[in-house]
């Protein structure tokens, strides 16, 4: 004989309400899901980046000054480090006599072709004269060789009529090599000289271009920052000996920060080049929210681009999930009114119900500060030129 349990009615109606409220948190969860969360993905695996712009020296020299320290905000142009410039002066000197000493040289050159001409003239006249000289000896010789057939001559005097000949055809043969000689110098000259002039003669130009590289490598001693940052790796001391490329600090551009968002393959399926990002800063938490859109999808997965990727022929292969790194351009303004550092956390979520749309090209990172005044050193070699053609 089996005894039923019996179940008060007051129970039994607190579980069919328990049960009727887990069953509507299911279906609100799943409408909630299937509405707005299904289109969002989201990772906490995110981190700032930036332009790490390195300052490195063009020319090589002794540190003998550093204005500006780790964690300084500094402006572009702002004078970083100064190396020993008296190596660059010296060379700098040096350029400066070679291109006086090139333009009185190119100078004595264009003077030369009018005394080699004038040297050319009076070795013609030579010529015609010794010319002259040898028609009258040949002409003698034939009346005394016409003279003796007959004996109106003597020997002697035919022999000094030969003689003569022969002496004026070896001052005419001289006469001749000489205006060669004249002719060959002067258009030599004339070759180095033509078609321009003593301040675009190609020896004046090739001393100019040394003595504008002197003027730059002197200008290059003192290393600007590139652009606005904080300083940031700074490894110089002053005292040092530095070589061209070596990085003595870096500069950080705070305000051009973005985040690599690394994502897991299975949530970049509807991932699109512009779609709205919402973003929250461990730096910052909750309180502040940064918006940016996705500006791209990196080319692979993270692991292809290691120095060992994993190759399943070399046996280090894993079948895990990979994850993509998808770069996210943040709000200009926002980043000014909350600034970031680099290698901070994020917790990003894209919204990727959003269609997307083309991302404008952003202008890549440029800097003046670098480019020097080369106004300067053309006015240098206008002076020297000028001074030296009127001495």
């Amino acid at each position: 004989m089996t005894s039923k349990i019996s179940v008060p009615a007051s129970r039994r109606r607190l579980l069919l309400l328990a049960t009727a409220v887990f069953v509507l948190l299911a279906v609100g969860y799943g409408l909630w899901w299937w509405i707005y969360s299904s289109h969002f993905e989201s990772t906490d695996d995110a981190y700032i980046h930036g332009n790490l712009v390195q300052i490195t020296p063009q020319v090589a020299g002794t540190v003998v000054a550093i204005a500006a320290d780790d964690t300084e905000w500094v402006k572009a142009g702002q004078p970083l480090v100064q190396l020993d410039p008296a190596d660059a002066e010296a060379a700098l000197a040096q350029a400066r006599a070679q291109l006086a000493q090139a333009v009185r040289q190119t100078r004595t050159r264009y003077v030369q072709n009018e005394a080699l001409q004038a040297d050319v003239s009076a070795r013609e006249a030579d010529l015609q004269r010794v010319q002259a000289d040898l028609a009258r000896a040949r002409t003698d010789l034939d009346r005394r060789q016409k003279l003796a057939r007959t004996g109106g001559v003597s020997g002697e005097e035919l022999q000094h009529a030969q003689t003569a000949l022969r002496s004026a055809q070896s001052q005419a043969a001289q006469a001749q090599a000489a205006l060669e000689a004249a002719q060959a110098m002067l258009e030599t000259n004339q070759a180095l000289t033509r078609g321009t002039d003593v301040a675009h003669h190609p020896d004046v130009q090739r001393a100019a271009a040394q003595l504008r590289e002197a003027w730059l490598a002197r200008e290059r001693t003192a290393l600007p920052a590139p652009v606005d940052g904080m300083v940031a790796r700074r490894s110089v001391q002053v005292g040092q000996r530095v070589a061209p490329g070596a990085a003595l600090m870096s500069v950080v551009a705070l305000d051009q920060l973005w985040v690599e968002a690394n994502f897991k393959e299975n949530q970049l399926r509807n991932m699109r080049v512009g779609q709205p990002v919402t973003l929250v800063s461990d730096l910052h938490g909750d309180r502040v929210r940064y918006h940016g859109v996705v500006s791209g999808l990196d080319a692979g997965t993270g692991s292809a681009f290691a120095l060992l990727p994993a190759q399943n022929a070399t046996g280090n292969w894993i079948k895990v999930v990979q994850r993509v790194p998808v770069r996210i351009r943040l709000d200009p303004t926002e980043l000014a009114e909350h600034p970031l550092r680099i290698g901070l956390s994020m917790t990003v979520e894209v919204d990727v119900g959003d269609e997307g749309h083309a991302v404008p090209a952003v202008a890549g990172l440029q800097t003046d500060a670098l480019t020097l005044d080369q106004d300067v050193a053309d006015a240098l070699i206008d002076t020297i030129i000028r001074e030296n053609l009127a001495s």
